[in-house]
């Protein structure tokens, strides 16, 4: 106990102590550092190790986000305020049971990454508290920030930057590795997952020969799979277009003059490289994960070909409307005549296919349907919902244990048609529902949401914890029975 009535509990890491606090029936630790702060001579390098302190650190407080800009999902999740500072901004958060710090029994270990689309988000927001989903299921949860957006994935590789952002992911699966059991967890049980750009990180780790053998089990929660890891050869021209914003010419020191610049400078240019190449429909960011750079040594399909995730359980989803989020409030995308529709899904796939595929998203939706809603099924399918699938399918037919969900809850007040949109499960995970106050995509958080989320919840920490969720048949191969859904 400390002077406040709040009661506190100290652990040893291998960088210096740490002092979490009891919140229920789980004790939080935030803040603590993986890696050393990303600033000087280390933006733009891979992680380091973080020197470490010598007396208790207070871990009540998780550390600030990474620098980005506002989400593109505002809208749809919420505003957050600023809060981010590059100076102690790689930092892990611990959300251990009470009792697994007292009766020696190690906890199964998830490791969940937050989405953002590369670019925004941070394991520190309280959307992402895991104390009560640790307690529920009596898991180990820890969250965790990483570089996002130029400072996470420019394509520099001569000055050493080249997937920072999946190289500060391995760096935390080291930590975990090293310390998780101080704080009762299990470091040889240990699931990788996420949503959205986590959940293309979670595949990415776990396909990784380097991060592969410290993985146990996968969650992919609407992993973007239809989005291809970005070609060197396109990563390198925007990286070339972002040095020209930024004024710095060729054939001077780009390390020194990237190191220097102010962040918000850095991402001021991002901004508006994000604005040259924005496209109505198109979800990629500027910059993303590399093929063939660190965490990417190639692609998925070659990845799973070879048999990277044999053997490994896997749960894996989406929501039902997953491109609402993106579509909802673009009136680019709302005032889609079939022609415009037609026009842009034929810059994507040609002519024909996007015929094709816009006939079959008009038959299945029905005749009233508009043309962007038919565009915005048709993104759904493309981005996130046949990529999960193939997944699942690959994994199944090799005679993995598979699980697969659709998240189908809707709001009861749906101004804006969003229906069980991109994020829509979060707050039911987690359950973190009062920190979405007044978001359209979460209108009411009442007994019948409440118990969703256990439901929700418990599967995940079910599949954690042994690999396979109760009465719940696992998956086939094309077969839509066997998908679990949630409503």
């Amino acid at each position: 106990m400390t002077g406040t009535g709040i009661e506190r509990m100290v652990v040893d890491t291998e960088r210096g102590k740490v002092r979490g606090v009891v919140e229920g029936g789980a004790v939080s630790f935030r803040g603590l550092p993986y890696a050393a702060s990303p600033v000087g001579e280390m933006r733009f390098a891979p992680p380091q190790p973080h020197p470490g302190w010598t007396q208790v650190r207070d871990a009540a407080q998780a550390g600030p986000s990474v620098p980005q800009a506002a989400s593109r999902l505002e809208k749809v999740q919420g505003p957050r305020v600023p809060d981010w500072n590059e100076d102690g901004s790689l930092t892990v958060n611990v959300f251990t049971p009470r009792r697994a710090l007292g009766d020696g029994a190690p906890r199964p270990v998830l490791v969940w990454w937050h989405g953002g689309g590369f670019t925004s988000g941070s394991g520190g927001w309280d959307w992402y508290d895991g104390a009560r989903l640790a307690a529920l299921g009596d898991i180990v949860v820890v969250t965790a920030n990483y570089r996002v957006g130029p400072l996470g994935y420019l394509y520099l590789p001569e000055i050493g930057a080249a997937n920072l952002g999946p190289q500060d992911q391995a760096a935390v699966l080291r930590w975990v590795q090293d310390n998780i059991a101080s704080f009762g967890g299990d470091p040889r049980t240990v699931t990788v997952g996420g949503q959205s750009a986590g959940a293309y990180s979670s595949l990415m780790l776990a396909l990784d020969p380097a991060t592969n053998a410290s993985i146990t089990r996968v969650l992919l929660q609407s992993g973007p799979f239809g989005l291809n890891p970005q070609d060197p050869r396109q990563a390198a021209e925007h990286a070339d277009a972002y040095l020209r914003l930024l004024g710095i010419p060729a054939g001077t020191d780009t390390a020194k003059a990237l190191r220097t610049l102010p962040a918000e400078q850095l991402l001021d240019a991002y901004g508006r490289l994000s604005g040259q190449l924005a496209a109505p429909g198109n979800a990629a960011p500027p910059m993303y994960p590399v093929l063939g750079a660190p965490g990417m040594p190639r692609t998925r399909q070659q990845a799973l070909a070879d048999g990277a995730l044999e053997g490994k359980p896997l749960l894996i989803g989406t929501t039902r409307d997953e491109a609402t989020a993106f579509t909802a409030f673009d009136p680019r995308i709302q005032n889609l005549t079939t022609t415009s529709a037609l026009d842009l899904l034929t810059a994507q796939s040609g002519r024909q296919a996007a015929q094709d595929i816009y006939q079959q998203h008009t038959a299945r939706l029905g005749e009233r349907a508009t043309p962007a809603q038919i565009f915005t099924a048709i993104l759904t399918d493309g981005l996130f919902r046949d990529g999960s699938l193939d997944v699942a399918d690959h994994h199944a037919a090799g005679g993995n244990t598979t699980y697969v969900y659709e998240f189908d809850y809707a709001p009861a007040e749906d101004p804006y048609a969003l229906g069980a949109t991109h994020c829509a499960e979060l707050p039911f995970l987690f359950n973190t529902f009062d920190a979405y106050p007044h978001i359209p995509a979460l209108t009411r958080a009442e007994d019948a949401e409440r118990a969703l989320g256990r439901e929700f919840a418990t599967a995940v920490a079910e599949f954690v914890t042994t690999g396979t969720v109760h009465n719940w048949l696992p998956y086939a191969p094309a077969t839509a029975a066997r998908i679990r859904h949630f409503a």
